[in-house]
């Protein structure tokens, strides 16, 4: 999976922490809404929790208005609590899935076992498959999820595969059958189906977002050389970090309000000076200085950090415009993103 930001993992584990304590049945109703990479991020890290400390508990709950009075043990066996939890949130068939992963420790395949996998483990088992088989199963993943997987291939696959994505405009049934029966199933119909529309220009250009900036260079410019139309048009509908200057005030004023300022700091290091204009001038004055002056005293960052924390900033602005609740004008076309 994607690196985590801090935030992320700071929710990750306050998650465990609260899930733990609330005891199986609520954690269940909990973990039925909850996406497939939450339920497995999450899973984790309660499984390797069994005690936590005073104050890091008392934090959590204060959140919901509860007080903890000492340090204590949250369950004697956080395997067994983790399968029961699934079991009941999932299904006894789903949750095998997570439980094989989180507890156990087997992979299984199949493209919806795929989505509650790493995405190490994923290209381990498709490495060997035809490129236009790892695109077919790429397009069925989290934009961020595939390109995981694409960062464990070498260069000339990467390319081949992200060059298959962009100018795949639909997928046939019958061409599926040989992935597995749960393919089969998300796709069952026979060969008088109309074609699910995935893959395409858009779609490579959302995987290629969560790349790192130098992967996503590469691949662009080896397709280019290929294609030079095809090229432009992923380029068109790339997403990326100045693109945000594209938000409206009130639109930035909401996304800043979920953002906190270690990651923004590290965020604004790799960021032209307009960029940092139009985030300053959505806060107040106050919290503005006060961002100038951590950004100065800030001394060198590394690139992989920057890309990280933008990449996370990039993701939640996704998360509220799928909500509804910022708009940006995207490229290649009249929607919004």
């Amino acid at each position: 999976m994607a690196a985590l930001t801090a935030a992320e993992e700071e929710g990750i584990q306050a998650s465990a922490i609260l899930l733990l304590a609330l005891g199986e049945e609520y954690a269940a109703e909990v973990f039925k809404h909850l996406s497939p990479k939450e339920v497995q991020r999450i899973g984790e890290r309660m499984a390797r929790l069994t005690t936590v400390a005073d104050a890091e508990f008392d934090s959590v709950l204060e959140r919901f208005g509860r007080t903890v009075e000492t340090q204590r043990s949250l369950v004697s066996d956080t395997g067994a609590y983790v399968s029961n939890v699934l079991k009941r949130a999932l299904g006894e068939d789903k949750a095998g899935l997570l439980i094989d992963r989180i507890v156990q420790g087997r992979d299984v395949s199949g493209i919806e076992s795929l989505k509650w996998m790493d995405p190490g483990a994923i290209a381990e088992l498709i490495r060997n498959e035809h490129p236009q088989i790892i695109a077919t199963i790429l397009v069925h993943l989290d934009r961020d999820h595939a390109s995981g997987v694409l960062q464990a291939f070498d260069e000339r696959t990467r390319t081949d595969v992200v060059l298959r994505i962009a100018t795949l405009d639909g997928i046939q049934p019958n061409a599926l059958k040989e992935l597995n029966d749960v393919l089969s199933k998300v796709l069952a119909g026979g060969d008088r189906v109309r074609k699910a529309p995935l893959g395409g220009a858009k779609t490579a250009a959302e995987i290629l977002n969560f790349l790192g900036s130098s992967v996503e260079s590469a691949v662009i410019g080896a397709i280019r050389e290929n294609d030079p139309d095809l090229a432009t048009r992923i380029e068109e509908q790339m997403f990326t970090f100045a693109d945000l200057l594209k938000l409206d005030n009130k639109s930035m004023q909401r996304v800043l309000r979920e953002v906190n300022n270690e990651q923004l700091v590290v965020a604004l290091k790799g960021a032209e000076p307009e960029m940092r204009e139009h985030v300053f001038s959505n806060m107040s004055s106050r919290a503005a200085e006060t961002l100038r002056e951590d950004l100065e005293s800030r001394g060198p960052v590394r690139l992989s950090d920057v890309e990280t924390e933008q990449k996370g900033i990039l993701k939640l602005v996704k998360r509220l415009a799928d909500e509804g609740e910022v708009m940006l004008s995207g490229g290649g076309d009249e929607a919004f993103v």
